[in-house]
């Protein structure tokens, strides 16, 4: 079960296969064209999020980020400090409330079971503000194992977000991770 225990033992024995050990190009490349720096935005799953880091240091100043394994929301804790621009929440993802005019996507649908992702999209709707924006990466290819990481498709992600946000981009991902190169499409969905 992907539980808080499943991802606190992950962590603790530093199975973290998906950590690229830097922001994802891709997201880096969408964050340097935004020049509203107070949108509120939200990492769901964020693991060690680098891209909170490169947020801050490119101006950003409110910025969520909420894990589920309390092992790294303490390591969130002391890398962050009091710094007032990050707010870290250890929780669900599920059970989070709020209201963001951005959710940054970066292997957190991918973390979740298959079974979750119709609920991801309706709590996507719920946090999001009108207009509101979903932007990352998600996965193009189908993993020959049990995930996580699960895969998916284009056409499946389509037919999921499409009755509830506009469709501005979901395309492959030209500047991915030298690793998942041909296997990840950009995401940017508005919700409607």
């Amino acid at each position: 079960m992907l539980d808080q225990n499943y991802w606190d033992n992950r962590y603790a024995s530093h199975n973290t296969g998906w950590d690229l050990g830097g922001v994802s190009l891709p997201i880096k490349e969408y964050s340097d064209q935004l020049s509203k720096k107070d949108l509120r935005i939200l990492i769901p799953g964020c693991g060690n999020t680098y891209e909170a880091q490169y947020l801050l240091n490119q101006g950003f100043t409110d910025i969520s980020i909420i894990d589920i394994s309390p092992i790294l929301v303490e390591n969130l804790r002391k890398k962050f400090g009091k710094n007032p621009h990050v707010k870290i929440i250890l929780g669900d993802f599920f059970m989070h409330e709020g209201e963001y005019d951005l959710v940054l996507e970066q292997t957190f649908f991918c973390a979740i079971s298959p079974f979750l992702r119709a609920e991801y999209v309706t709590k996507m709707c719920s946090l999001l503000a009108e207009k509101g924006k979903i932007v990352g990466v998600l996965f193009d290819r189908v993993f020959p194992f049990e995930g996580p990481p699960f895969g998916g498709s284009k056409a499946e992600y389509a037919s999921l977000f499409e009755p509830f946000f506009e469709i501005k981009t979901l395309e492959s991902c030209y500047n991915s991770n030298e690793k998942r190169k041909g296997e990840e499409v950009f995401v940017h969905f508005i919700r409607k």
